[in-house]
């Protein structure tokens, strides 16, 4: 989501990545939905493990969620967003999903504005 999130956001003047630490075999359809509704698209994404040459020549590692510990070295710009999960409170479903999206939209502007700079 937050990579899809910062190609809406951020026009195309950055370029985003997503990876994770254990890929599952599809994207949530949930979260595509979700996104389409913003006017991002992740249709065409597919789970993928992190490339580490990918992430030496980024500006900066997003990690999602506490589960994540990815092998990085300690040379490369990383933060961790630990982020609100509805199901804990019951909600469940779309609204779940949008919940995490407007959430991972605000922390996506946040870092777009920071890296205008």
């Amino acid at each position: 989501m937050a990579a899809a999130l910062m190609d809406l956001v951020s026009g195309g003047k950055v370029t985003s990545y997503s990876a994770g630490t254990n890929p599952g075999t599809a994207i949530n359809h949930e979260a595509v939905d979700s996104l389409a509704e913003t006017g991002a698209d992740m249709s065409a994404g597919t789970p993928k493990a992190i490339d580490p040459s990918v992430v030496e020549k980024v500006d900066r590692v997003v990690i999602l969620g506490s589960e994540a510990n990815p092998n990085l070295d300690d040379s490369i710009p990383t933060e961790r967003w630990i982020t609100y999960e509805p199901s804990e409170d019951g909600i469940t479903g779309a609204e779940r999903m949008n919940m995490i999206r407007d959430e991972i939209a605000d922390r996506v502007r946040e870092l777009f504005h920071e890296l205008e700079k």
